[in-house]
């Protein structure tokens, strides 16, 4: 959520960042309502100072000798009770401008860092680094993409779970949810030795832990929610990690906290349909493993740049070649000021498809969900950051695509071997 100071004060500020994303919004009326407010908080606090002061003042005088019932000490306790009633009416208003501000400041977006790319859409991202070497079809090869793989080898099922819930789910079989399996212990197990904690949360999240990471209220419609509880599937484990330390204040020494999750995720992927309707690249049902980072703003920055490399790790171990693309300003997620994406080479298909996608959110989650860190000047907002660690889904694709053989087997990379328990998956007899 954007800072309501900064709305006060330089609303032209917010509106000139704000078109950097593509968007034009008039602020002048949210401008006058976060003025309001703060001119009855105002109001509210000199009065509340002067009905203590009356109240000292009655004290006082009783104490220096007045009758408790005198007409001197009455009058004070008169002004005190109009005070009070004018401070109860005042409390009333505020409230009501509070709800109206913090409704309209939800539905804006994070505010893109200085150094992120200007650009209008996907096609202005800006490419960073790649690494290792793509594979390409060989002279009389055809490269099989990984649904087709996956099918001929018996790894998931897609028609018989159209049965069980509809399109859009798979049911990983034997070597594959084998596969599924290793993969989310061999990233749990990388990013705990670089000293990120486990954590394995909730997958049901109510509203305000949606709202909380940026969510809510604008993505209703791209989650799945219980009818009857204020209850929602989660979209990503950046939601309920999120919302680990919502209202609390964390000693600036224990700073940065760094999580790494594993969950399912849901999402309805709205405005997606007839795009990668076969296989493990779209889904509503899904498996991530998340990293997250609570830290000191002085060090978002360079939090940004490892907790990419971190996320880069896998793929390397896993000898998937990837490219890092740097988003431009229109295509910054909600609550991203500046974002990295990780694109994998699927040779099948002939394209990079991303696989994770890495974030700086600034205080935009920290203020929504009201998380500070405390040092010797006092409390602040801290920064937070997150990004995937990988989509396992779509790392099981890399996979099939990049390590299949001549003899219809799939080599596996040596990094998952132990996991996995074997170097190939074969065709099942």
């Amino acid at each position: 959520m954007l800072d309501q100071r900064l709305l006060r004060d330089n609303p032209e500020l917010i509106s000139r960042q704000l078109a950097r994303r593509g968007l034009s919004i008039d602020l002048s009326a949210l401008q006058q309502l976060a003025l309001q407010e703060r001119d009855l908080e105002e109001e509210r606090s000199t009065l509340q100072a002067e009905g203590n002061r009356i109240g000292k003042e009655v004290g006082l005088k009783i104490k220096g000798g007045s009758a408790p019932n005198s007409p001197e000490v009455q009058d004070l306790r008169d002004q005190g009770n109009r005070i009070k009633q004018r401070v109860a009416a005042l409390e009333e208003q505020e409230k009501g401008l509070e709800v109206q501000l913090r409704e309209q400041l939800l539905t804006l977006p994070n505010l893109p860092a200085a150094e992120a790319p200007d650009g209008r859409d996907e096609r202005d991202n800006v490419e960073v680094k790649r690494w290792g070497t793509p594979r390409t079809a060989a002279e009389h090869e055809e490269l099989e993409e990984h649904w087709q793989i996956a099918e001929r080898l018996g790894l998931f099922e897609a028609e018989r779970s159209v049965r069980i819930a509809q399109s859009r789910f798979v049911t990983l079989l034997g070597q594959g949810a084998r596969l599924e399996r290793a993969l989310i212990n061999f990233m749990l197990d990388l990013h705990g030795g670089k000293g990120y904690r486990e954590v394995l949360p909730p997958i049901l999240v109510n509203s305000a832990s949606l709202t909380g990471s940026g969510q809510l209220p604008k993505f209703a419609e791209e989650s799945f929610r219980c009818a009857d509880d204020d209850l929602w599937l989660t979209p990503t484990a950046e939601v309920p990690v999120t919302s680990l330390h919502r209202d609390e204040v964390i000693p600036a020494e224990q700073l940065p906290l760094k999580y790494v999750a594993y969950t399912p995720c849901f999402r309805r992927e709205a405005g997606s349909y007839g795009r990668d309707t076969r296989g493990l690249i779209r889904l509503h049902q899904f498996n991530k493993v998340e990293l997250y980072w609570f830290c000191h703003p002085e060090h978002s920055a360079a939090a940004h740049q490892q907790i990419t490399a971190d996320a880069e790790a896998v793929l390397e171990a896993l000898e998937l070649p990837y490219r890092t693309i740097e988003l431009c300003t229109g295509d910054l997620g909600f609550s991203a000021a500046r974002t990295y994406d990780l694109e994998v080479w699927l040779p099948g298909a002939g394209a990079y498809r991303e696989i994770s996608s890495c974030s700086m959110c600034g205080d935009f989650q920290a203020r929504r969900s009201a998380i500070r860190f405390k040092e010797t000047k006092g409390t602040q907002l801290l920064h937070t950051l997150n990004g995937s660690g990988l989509a396992v889904g779509r790392t099981m694709a890399a996979l099939l695509e990049t390590g299949q053989q001549s003899d219809g087997s799939v080599r596996l990379p040596q990094a998952l071997v132990p996991y996995f328990g074997s170097d190939r998956i074969k065709p099942s007899v």
